[in-house]
């Protein structure tokens, strides 16, 4: 990359080898800095009073919680990456190729996840209210618990084969020292928008529609009755306005989620490589992170039990003997 008199480089030593740094204004690199700081740190925080939440109190061990916590783990090291993105908006990538590879990596890992767990709150979604008596037989915590470690397994071994040339010679794609770049080939960038995207949007959608269809149903048969329900069937009452409760609520999730990071796939589908650092994608690259900070938004508007432990973790009770046995819900 030749560089003009006046251009900053990322490594003045290295002359012509070296990255040009992107001209910007100091403030508009202190105020990035700011931002993507506190979006990182506050998304990470949030995050991990869900993981401490659901991990700590026994009567939040459910299957549906645990599927909450496992996407929480994923949000969480996102929240860790983005700090990491702020090396690459600022231009100029200090921490080597070495470096460079494991944190591509791991964003694709953590990425494909988030994508999986949000296919398998779906699935559990659509049990939980198209198949009410056989959901209890069917979802046990130790199957969910399953679930969602071949979710991250898959997503760890799909992604090896999807950069194993990244991951083979670090830095093969840079056109200058400073730079970090990774680059997936068409075959590869092919099988990673089918099965990270379309596939799991797919399923997604399709459960969704039917969650909602049943749903609608249920909620005017459940109004149409109201009056001649007895107390023999006020239990079943309960519990179905707490599956569609929960169906509604994890559908907002979901929404959100599909609205974050289809523009980060539509970017991928219209080039031929996958470039990470470019400025064009800078916004959707951070609307994708940006989604990891909603969903604990998300929960403490919907969820009174999350609200209950962030005031128990935040007061230290939770700190206190027999208090996983607290009452949360």
């Amino acid at each position: 990359m030749e560089a003009s008199e006046d251009s900053e480089l990322c490594f003045p030593q290295l002359l012509n080898a070296s990255c040009v740094r992107p001209t910007r204004r100091h403030y508009e690199t202190l105020i990035t800095y700011i931002v993507l700081f506190s979006i990182s740190l506050l998304t990470a925080f949030l995050n991990l009073l869900i993981i401490v939440s659901i991990a700590h109190f026994r009567q939040l061990h459910t299957s549906t919680n645990l599927l909450l916590l496992s996407l929480a783990v994923s949000d969480f090291f996102v929240g860790l990456l983005f700090m990491f993105q702020m090396v690459l908006i600022d231009g100029c990538w200090f921490l080597g190729d070495l470096m460079c590879s494991l944190y591509q990596y791991l964003d694709y890992v953590i990425s494909s996840t988030s994508v999986g767990n949000m296919v398998l709150i779906s699935i559990d979604r659509y049990l939980a209210v198209c198949h009410p008596l056989h959901y209890s037989m069917k979802v046990s915590p130790h199957r969910v618990k399953v679930c969602v470690c071949l979710c991250w397994i898959c997503s760890v071994i799909f992604q090896t084969l999807v950069l194993k040339d990244n991951l083979h010679q670090p830095g093969r794609f840079n056109s200058c020292v400073g730079e970090c770049v990774i680059v997936v080939n068409y075959v590869a960038g092919v099988a990673d928008v089918i099965f990270s995207f379309v596939a799991p949007i797919t399923v997604i959608i399709v459960l969704y529609i039917r969650v909602f269809v049943v749903a609608v149903t249920q909620a005017r048969a459940l109004r149409s009755h109201m009056a001649a329900v007895s107390v023999q069937h006020s239990v079943r009452v309960t519990a179905l306005r707490s599956e569609l409760k929960a169906a509604r609520t994890l559908g907002v999730v979901i929404a959100v989620f599909l609205m974050c990071l289809c523009p980060y796939y539509c970017v991928a589908l219209t080039g031929q490589d996958s470039l990470i650092n470019t400025s064009s994608a800078a916004f959707v690259i951070c609307l994708y992170y940006f989604n990891a900070c909603l969903n604990p938004v998300i929960y403490s508007l919907f969820y009174p039990w999350f609200r209950k432990s962030i005031k128990l973790i935040v007061t230290l009770k939770v700190l206190q003997p027999d208090s996983c046995k607290v009452n949360t819900l």
